[in-house]
């Protein structure tokens, strides 16, 4: 079986394809579950590695997508959020929230609707790759689209 034919995969193609015929799946021959592997399988820079980072906060989630050679500040997303206690979801609450597991996890085509973050630092790069629901599949997009598909608010999030 296909890479794309797991369900994850179809759902964020199916996604893509709504948004931008043109955007695809790339199947990248090793994982990219962290950004540096990803970076080293694209021959790129690993700040155009999107990271999808979920955070609990009280009842509710925030997805943030912050640079690959990024952290994403815990302070910055409290003072945002006007929360006390924010912290990283488990991997039970990835999977539930945004249907993929970790290394996998997209910014688009989630179970749930999330509240999304982007990380204002990647408005830097001319091309993103970001996750596509597996460890080995991403896509590639630009600053402009990664925001207009996900519908996320730009802001300083990282450290």
């Amino acid at each position: 079986m296909s890479l794309l034919d797991k369900e994850p995969v179809k759902r964020v193609e199916k996604f893509l394809k709504k948004f931008d015929q043109s955007l695809e799946v790339i199947i990248l021959k090793d994982s990219a579950k962290t950004a540096q592997d990803a970076a080293r399988a694209l021959e790129c820079n690993v700040g155009a590695i999107v990271k999808s980072l979920l955070f609990r906060a009280n009842d509710s989630f925030i997805l943030c997508l912050v640079a690959g050679d990024k952290r994403c500040s815990l302070n910055k997303l409290k003072k945002i959020k006007d929360k006390k206690d924010i912290s990283m979801a488990s991997p039970e609450e990835v999977k539930s929230q945004t249907g993929y597991t970790i290394g996998g996890v997209s910014p688009v085509g989630h179970l749930e609707k999330i509240e999304i973050l982007i990380d204002n630092s990647l408005e830097r790069f001319k091309q993103l790759f970001a996750a596509a629901g597996h460890p080995n599949c991403v896509f590639k997009i630009s600053f402009s689209n990664i925001q207009k598909i996900t519908n996320g608010k730009i802001r300083d999030i990282i450290e």
